[in-house]
């Protein structure tokens, strides 16, 4: 039987910790690239086409803008998180289990 160490699980916390950390970085990224890339057509198509101008008001208008952004932010956050997990998942794993050539 194998028993988990205190250290062994101060460790996986604090890879936890930097793994949600770098994953909130690269969302907030994203999130700032997501509202200029969305704020600029749609804040020049209310001055310059007539049925944007007729039917998107400034609510309507934030919350286009809003919700690319968010969508933005939690999609790269998780892709962020499943490819650290992953890679992170294969670092541990048994030797046995890394040989992946077909020879």
């Amino acid at each position: 039987m194998c028993t988990v160490t205190r250290a062994h699980l101060d460790q996986r916390l604090a890879a936890a910790k930097r793994c949600s950390r770098e994953a909130a970085i690269a969302g907030a990224k994203a999130a700032a690239v997501a509202t200029v890339a969305t704020a600029v057509p749609t804040l020049a198509s209310v001055r310059m086409l007539p049925w944007a101008r007729a039917h998107l008001n400034p609510t309507g208008q934030a919350l286009i803008i809003s919700t690319v952004a968010g969508m933005a932010y939690f999609i790269v956050a998780d892709k962020t998180i499943v490819s650290m997990a992953r890679k992170h998942s294969y670092e541990d794993a048994p030797e046995h289990l890394k040989n992946t050539s077909f020879h």
